[in-house]
Formats: structure tokens, C-alpha cells, sequence
């Protein structure tokens, strides 16, 4: 492949982040390729929201708008801009060298520069019932779906800071609070599980795991039931939502080896950027953030990350 095929950004990934990205790298003129995935990590083109009902959070649409819709928006809109979008999963990456190499499959793209956008995926318990109730009261984010079920009752399962930051915002929402943990003490940082343990509105289950999430046939969750881990005695949990806290897992095998990491696994950026450690190379939304983990967010480090990139190439001589 010659130099005249070097493109001049390939992004990966397509959520919020790698759609804003293309949107502004092709108004900048870069003309990026974007390659949107496939089936990765058991993401979709389009990231988590694709998994989501109704957005009610994103500026600019206060009647709500599903997830699907709404990055669908987002992909016409890169697509309008001239962003070229390739439907597969890179199999394989080389950062080390320059241009930079990207595989989909037996193809290779040469790239001067590269905006990572694979996402982060959420954990859940790998029941059935779950599975089957995802987004239809089973919910990995409270701060996107804990508004839909304002005034009822709701279960989050989880032991560390992400659980009791989700269990005390919901508390604010909801009727009750029922804090399923699997051990007998919280992982969490003091402060927070003392926020948590003094909260009037959250029950907690210690040393409890979920068995089942009722009720499948009913479409809707109607209730968890939780098992004592000391006893083996079960008993129902009746609640409209159970939200799952237990991590994330970002999208970053590609990298390993290449770009450093934080010790959670998350790709790291200079603060105030969305520079990795190759120069060139760029991490947008949820793969380098864990903290806020938010479409809106994630579309801002996109906007970032192809600003930081078109500077970048300028200063390489242009492109």
C-alpha cells in the first residue's frame, strides 16, 4: 500500500464518542474512515445506547428518544459530513511504528493518525432473567434510568464506590433502596459506605446474591430474588428496576502492550486531553473514562479527540 493510501484518521469505535469524532474530523476535512464494529466485545455499532429504551438526558430532545435513534442521528450525521464507515471489527492494531496499522479482518489501513473510541462494556451477573429484562427494568446505570421509575422501589447489586454512588442517587428518586452485596463488608471507600449505611431510604443485604429477576413473562421487572449466602435461604425482593453495579470492562485488548493503561485497565490520556502516550494516537469516551461514563460526555472527548487530532496533523505538516 502506497503512501497516497495513508489516510489521514481512522477512528474505531461508534458511539457517541467516535460519531462526534468523524462529524468533526470530516467538517476539519480530514476525511476519516470509521470503523464501527461489528460485534466486539458483545458491543454493537452504535456502543451501549444501542442497548438502551429511551433517553431522556441527552440535550436537545425533551419529548426522549431511544437509544437506537438517537445514535442512528449521530451516524447519518457522520456519514453526511463524508465520513467513510466501514461495518467490521479490526482484528488487529501496530502503534509502534508509522503509519500506523489497522486490520479488519486480511484488510489493512495506514493511518497518520488514530482516535480510539471502543467503549467500555457493562458487567452483569450472567443470569437469564436478567439478560431477558435488560432495559426493560434491568439497568447498568442508574444516573441514565433512575428517573423512570421516580417514586418506586429498586434493588442495586454491588459492593464498591460505583454501588454506593448508584444506590445514593437512587435513593434521591426512588421509594426505597435495596443494596444487594454477595460479602459480609463493602469494598467501598469509608465515606461513601457510611453515606450509604446511614441513608434511611437504602436497605442492605449483606452476604445475599441474586437468583433470579422476575418476571420475564411478564416483560417487566416485578421483583429479585436474593439468596443468603450463610443459610442458602431465598426470599423475593419485590422492586420496578434492579440496576447492576459491579464494573465495567473497557474495550482495550487491541492495546495492550501499545498504549498505557491505568491499573483498572482504562486507556490513559494527558489530563486535559485525549492524547495517549504515541503521539498521534488519540482515546475518546467510555475507553479512557470511568468515571462519568455519559453519552454527552463521551460525545465531548470525541469533539476533543478530533481537534487534538487535526492539530496534531498540522503540525506534522498538514494533511
Amino acid at each position: 500500500m502506497s503512501e497516497s493510501n495513508v489516510r489521514n484518521l481512522v477512528i474505531i469505535g461508534s458511539g457517541p464518542a467516535g460519531l462526534t469524532a468523524a462529524i468533526y474530523a470530516a467538517r476539519a476535512n480530514l476525511k476519516p474512515l470509521l470503523i464501527e464494529g461489528f460485534s466486539a466485545g458483545g458491543l454493537i455499532p452504535g456502543g451501549q445506547l444501542m442497548f438502551t429504551t429511551d433517553v431522556e438526558n441527552y440535550p436537545g430532545f425533551p419529548e426522549k428518544i431511544t437509544g437506537q435513534e438517537l445514535m442512528q442521528r449521530f451516524r447519518d450525521q457522520a456519514a453526511h459530513q463524508g465520513t467513510e464507515i466501514v461495518t467490521a471489527d479490526v482484528t488487529k492494531v501496530e502503534l509502534t511504528g508509522h503509519p500506523f496499522k489497522v486490520w479488519v479482518e486480511d484488510t489493512l489501513y495506514l493511518a497518520k493518525a488514530v482516535v480510539i473510541a471502543t467503549g467500555a462494556r457493562a458487567n452483569y451477573l450472567g443470569l437469564d432473567s436478567e439478560d431477558k429484562l435488560k432495559n426493560k427494568g434491568v439497568s447498568a446505570c442508574a444516573v441514565c434510568d433512575g428517573a423512570l421509575f421516580r417514586g418506586q422501589d429498586v434493588v442495586v447489586v454491588g459492593g464498591g464506590d460505583t454501588a454506593m454512588e448508584e444506590a445514593t442517587y437512587l435513593s434521591g428518586l426512588c421509594s426505597s433502596v435495596t443494596l444487594v452485596h454477595r460479602r459480609d463488608e463493602f469494598r467501598a471507600s469509608k465515606a461513601m459506605i457510611q453515606r450509604v449505611v446511614e441513608n434511611p431510604k437504602i436497605k442492605i443485604l449483606y452476604s445475599h446474591v441474586v437468583e433470579e429477576v422476575l418476571d420475564v413473562k411478564a416483560d417487566m421487572v416485578t421483583g429479585v430474588r436474593v439468596k443468603s449466602t450463610k443459610t442458602g435461604d431465598s426470599h423475593l425482593v419485590p422492586a420496578a428496576a434492579m440496576f447492576v453495579a459491579i464494573g465495567h470492562t473497557p474495550m482495550t485488548d487491541l492495546f495492550v502492550g501499545q498504549l498505557d493503561t491505568h491499573p483498572n485497565g482504562y486507556l490513559k490520556t494527558v489530563p486535559g486531553s485525549t492524547r495517549t502516550n504515541i503521539p498521534g494516537v488519540f482515546a475518546a469516551g467510555d475507553v479512557q473514562d470511568w468515571n462519568y461514563r455519559q453519552a454527552v460526555t463521551a460525545a465531548g472527548t470525541g469533539c476533543m479527540a478530533a481537534l487534538d487530532a487535526e492539530r496534531w496533523l498540522a503540525q506534522q505538516g498538514g494533511h
